[in-house]
């Protein structure tokens, strides 16, 4: 590391400090905070990529954070000191799982520290964590630690004790990027051009880091990022070109790019303004089109009912912890049953749109079978004019049964994919989805 790096490397541990805060003390997203945190725009590439990093570790690794500490402490550490607690996780961070130099990791964190009759604290507990912290990381249940009781026994009762312990430790690993190519690009070349990995579900993975925009072909449009399985539900809706198809809450834009893809005609609806004109940055960057609408998708119509719907609703987003740590933080069982009642009313509209023999796609990226499973069946119990159609196993030949997993095709004829699932090529999102046929 050069000068001008060890010299900028405390802003970017201060702005790590500030957004661990708002996403523990005030329960904003990572990315959220990260954006509007002071004096972020001044960082370089490197150290706001080191800041992003050193936050989403300490989230990812909280529960052993904490376990540490709480072992290297005379006496707890009293409500007040909130920032000191928090300095003290992005120390113990980069002392166990970042290998930074223990003198710069001291001695930053320190700094961080604004309480005088806490800096002393802080030095001593490291100093502590330097000499006994990596036994005690090591006698430790990582898997167990760092899930929250509530996620833990959800998925429990939902998927059995081994199956949630091979999801919570999938949550560990930094998550690969996915890439999918447009239509016509040879996978072989570009597979050689991002040093990427073809994926049985036919899309490149990176394993390496760097900037997104730097990599080959972006700036043309050539590929946009999504994960592996964020690519089945499109998939599995089989639009062809020409055909009408609805994309409801259709941000951040890589389902609507499948289908601008496909040659279809796109209708791309969602209520937030932000997250739209994501979808239109993508659209524009790939030389796809698709009309766009700022609407709120359980109340809108289209003109005419249409054959092909998918609806992607909001969810609590637990099948995507890999990579978002900060979810279970600040997500709880009264954010799931407040987003049921949202996903019954999008589900409702959806089935008054679609055309009689249309097909809709019903899918949310959550682990949790509230938002997924008993969503179908609250549905069809309703009596609305849907039947079930079930996914086959051919249609994602990618997918492979995998040993010891709950398959990934429920025996309703779902899909059900867990971070566990492709384990050896490291995993992919927990995702839902379900096919509904319009009766005629």
């Amino acid at each position: 590391m050069n000068a001008a790096s060890r010299q900028s490397m405390p802003s970017a541990r201060r702005i790590a400090l500030h957004v661990l805060g708002r996403v523990l003390g005030r329960r904003q997203p990572l990315d959220d905070a990260l954006k509007a945190a002071p004096d972020v725009g001044v960082l370089s590439p490197p150290d706001l990529a080191f800041a992003r990093h050193l936050i989403a570790t300490s989230l990812r690794r909280l529960g052993q954070i904490d376990a540490v500490i709480a072992r290297c402490l005379d006496h707890p550490l009293p409500d007040k000191a909130f920032a000191a607690r928090n300095a003290l996780r992005l120390g113990v961070t980069q002392l166990l799982f970042l290998e930074t130099p223990p003198h710069a990791a001291v001695s930053e964190t320190v700094d961080l520290v604004r309480e005088k009759p806490f800096r002393g604290l802080v030095n001593a507990v490291l100093r502590r964590v330097i000499r006994e912290g990596a036994p005690l990381i090591a006698a430790q249940d990582p898997a167990r630690l760092n899930t929250p009781d509530w996620l833990w026994s959800s998925w429990e009762t939902a998927y059995g004790a081994e199956t949630t312990r091979r999801i919570a430790d999938a949550h560990l690993a930094e998550p690969p990027l996915d890439i999918v190519l447009k239509p016509g690009l040879d996978p072989e070349s570009w597979r050689e051009k991002l040093d990427a990995t073809r994926l049985p579900l036919d899309v490149l993975r990176r394993y390496g880091g760097g900037r997104i925009e730097s990599l080959p072909g972006f700036e043309d449009g050539a590929w946009w990022i999504q994960d592996a399985a964020a690519t089945l539900p499109a998939r599995l809706l089989d639009v062809r070109p020409d055909e009408t198809v609805l994309d409801l809450c259709a941000a951040p834009g890589g389902k609507t790019a499948q289908f601008a893809a496909a040659g279809a005609r796109v209708i791309a609806v969602d209520r937030s303004e932000t997250r739209l004109k994501r979808v239109h940055d993508t659209l524009g960057r790939l030389r796809f089109e698709a009309e766009t609408i700022i609407a709120d998708a359980s109340k809108w119509r289209p003109k005419t009912p249409v054959p092909k719907i998918l609806l992607d609703a909001p969810c609590s987003a637990t099948g995507t912890i890999r990579r978002h740590p900060d979810l279970p933080h600040i997500k709880g069982p009264k954010d799931v049953s407040s987003l049921t009642a949202a996903q019954d009313r999008l589900l409702a509209n959806a089935v008054d749109m679609l055309a009689p023999g249309g097909v809709l796609i019903y899918c949310v990226c959550s682990l949790q079978p509230e938002e997924g499973e008993a969503r179908i069946e609250a549905l069809l119990g309703s009596g609305a004019a849907v039947t079930r159609r079930p996914i086959r196993r051919e249609e994602i030949p990618g997918l492979p049964e995998a040993m010891g997993l709950p398959d990934a095709i429920t025996p309703a004829g779902d899909l059900r994919t867990l971070p566990c699932h492709l384990a050896e090529h490291g995993g992919l999102d927990g995702f839902f989805v379900a096919r509904l046929g319009k009766k005629t």
